[in-house]
């Protein structure tokens, strides 16, 4: 097989190649594990059903499945394979906008042979889309939308293979990612963006941000641009999103490690730990370092400490800044998943999305009250990590310079490193978690893990199947659903079970063919992107292998997924054309209108030709009615 260059590689691949983790010595304890809990996995593919899941039955006669599926405003369609996007009949849908749109009046109009100017590269919507959110602003309408990482070769046509070949290049690779922040409005032709809005910006990674919380200002946040380590340009690797209860948006850096690249010397055993840990090293993906210092780790070490945080952006006020909230924790976040306790303080749920890594949880300290201010309520606060037995009980181990024995802002720089201190459990790389509106319970994506049973994470835990994460080299993935005790997200215990595990039944007889709720008309792979909609159906999207061969024969292209929390019954709604992952899901004000989007798409989608672009499309009823 040809090695892909850097820059080609999917981030998880990547870290795998220039970071291996250690193999598991001891395999064959693994293996007698795994043998030794079949029963309690055979369990586990009946209760993830749904079929004894909290006294919440699947249903089995023809009759009952009818009324299940009514729940769904539409008919499933089958998997498709093609270059395009389908949806169920009596919908239709529309590119809203693609990477490279003008934002502005005085910007050229995409290139389709060329792409886009190095001075236009800021002034353009952005590459990648994955999270995003809607905000109503009196009359306006604004959505903010992550631009999560280049296709070099895509953006860059005129160098070799997407090869950076100046300081230029790079400019305009920084450029294109980030976050958009622009007004949309609806006329004859469907949602377009507001060109000269004023709310219309774009956050890429040489934009001004502020530090906030316990470990701004901290030494290893310090730079020799920034000597009080409160200050930062640029947001990346920005994956999943979250909105708060006060009207902010949430972008959350995930795999920003591979932006940097070079040599690093006299550093110390916890900065070097760190890089271990979080997959830092001498080759970068993008080649950033060759062209800004900034990105090269032998002038400026502790550059990598300031992302692989979640930032707080105000969409209603284009000159306010950005701030990285530290007490949440960095790592490969995912998605920010803000609810309320009954008491009204504030908890997110944060997923650390890679192989191994742990699942996590903040709880303010002091209330959110409407109308008051709300700066600290992400800044002092206390942060969790989860620990799950199988006994389908769970706990949240606090996570302080008392339990974890580290210095409070170092604990949160290297949160990884902390949470395994304490034990916590081992996940099939968690991404998106989303918070049932009309129950008290969360969803986590658990995607995939082809290490699973094979070997320990990078920090040399134990990865050996357990409770929400039962099947080694699991290549599918699930979602595990939790229960917080006394009905309370800031309680210290949870009861679990998992709704669903992927799958392909038509390939497989054992715990591969996927829990019972997955069929041959249904099935899918790597569970990734999840909100819940106004109705309390859960849409979940996909992000795994399209090849349709395999393991993977009949699953076809990455899809959009409804999931009745009741019931356990799921139906496939959407599928992308070929190579896309489908990523991000909001809806419009009046909710008349769904905004997916569709992320490296293959071939030259959505053009006749000229260069792929990731885009949203807005999706409707042709009936008008509301579709979330």
């Amino acid at each position: 097989m040809t090695k892909l260059p850097p820059h080609k590689m999917p981030a998880d691949e990547w870290d795998e190649l220039h970071f291996p983790r250690p193999e598991e010595n001891e395999f064959d304890r693994v293996v007698e594990r795994a043998i030794s809990r079949r029963g309690f996995l055979s369990g586990l593919v009946a209760f993830g059903s749904g079929a004894v899941a909290m006294g919440t039955g699947l249903l089995n006669s023809t009759s009952a499945q009818a009324q299940a599926a009514s729940r769904f405003p539409f008919t499933p369609i089958d998997a498709q394979t093609d270059m395009t996007v389908h949806v169920p009949e009596g919908w239709n849908w529309k590119t809203m906008v693609s990477w490279g749109d003008p934002l502005f009046d005085n910007v050229a109009d995409f290139d389709a042979t060329n792409g886009v100017t190095a001075a236009d590269s800021d002034k353009v919507f952005g590459e990648n889309t994955d999270g995003m959110e809607t905000f109503q602003i009196g009359s306006h309408e604004i959505i903010a939308i992550n631009n999560e990482y280049v296709n070099s070769e895509i953006n860059l046509p005129h160098t070799p293979d997407g090869v950076p070949q100046s300081a230029e290049d790079v400019r305009t690779l920084q450029n294109f990612q980030g976050v958009t922040v622009m007004e949309i409005a609806e006329g004859e032709n469907g949602y377009a963006p507001v060109k000269n809005s004023r709310f219309n910006r774009r956050l890429h990674h040489n934009a001004e941000m502020a530090i906030s919380g316990p470990a701004a200002g901290h030494a290893l946040m310090q730079t020799s641009a920034d000597s009080t380590g409160t200050k930062v340009l640029g947001t990346m690797g920005n994956c999943g999103a979250g909105k708060t209860p006060w009207g902010t948006y949430l972008t959350c850096e995930e795999n920003f490690n591979g932006y940097f690249g070079g040599t690093a010397t006299g550093i110390s055993d916890t900065v070097k730990a760190g890089y271990d840990r979080y997959g830092l090293g001498d080759e970068s993906q993008y080649g950033y370092e060759k062209f800004d210092p900034r990105f090269d780790l032998g002038q400026n070490p502790n550059e990598p400490h300031r992302f692989g945080w979640v930032v707080e952006i105000d969409p209603t006020n284009p000159e306010s800044t950005p701030v990285k909230r530290t007490a949440l924790g960095r790592f490969k976040h995912e998605n920010a998943e803000v609810t309320l306790a009954p008491d009204g303080r504030v908890v997110v749920y944060l997923g650390d999305d890679e192989r191994g890594e742990f699942l996590y949880r903040y709880v303010s300290t002091n209330p959110y009250v409407a109308g008051q201010p709300t700066d600290g309520l992400l800044d002092d606060g206390i942060l969790y990590v989860a620990k799950f037995h199988d006994d389908q009980t769970g706990e949240w181990l606090a996570m302080t310079p008392e339990t974890t024995g580290m210095e409070m802002a170092e604990m949160l720089i290297f949160a990884r490193q902390a949470a395994s201190k304490l034990g916590a459990t081992t996940m099939d790389r968690p991404e998106w978690i989303a918070v049932n509106p009309y129950a008290v319970e969360a969803y986590c994506c658990l995607t995939n893990n082809k290490n699973r049973g094979v070997k320990p994470n990078a920090g040399g835990d134990d990865t050996a199947v357990n409770g929400p994460n039962p099947r080694n080299a699991n290549n599918y993935g699930q979602i595990v659903r939790w229960y917080p005790s006394d009905d309370n997200h800031a309680g210290e215990t949870f009861k679990w079970d998992l709704f669903v595990m992927a799958g392909n039944p038509e390939v497989h007889s054992d715990a591969y063919a996927g829990s019972k709720n997955v069929t041959g008309g249904n099935m899918f792979n790597s569970p990734d992107g999840m909100t819940f909609d106004s109705a309390g159906l859960l849409w979940i999207q996909t992000d795994g292998e399209d090849s349709n061969e395999g393991d993977y024969a009949g699953m076809g292209n990455n899809q959009q997924l409804a999931g009745d929390p009741t019931t356990g019954e799921i139906a496939r709604f959407l599928t992308g054309p070929n190579g896309c992952e489908i990523t991000g899901l909001c809806w419009s004000a009046d909710r008349r209108t769904m905004f997916v989007g569709i992320q490296h798409p293959g071939g030259s989608w959505p053009a006749e030709s000229g260069l792929p672009r990731s885009s949203v499309i807005a999706v409707k009823r042709d009936d008008g009615q509301l579709v979330g």
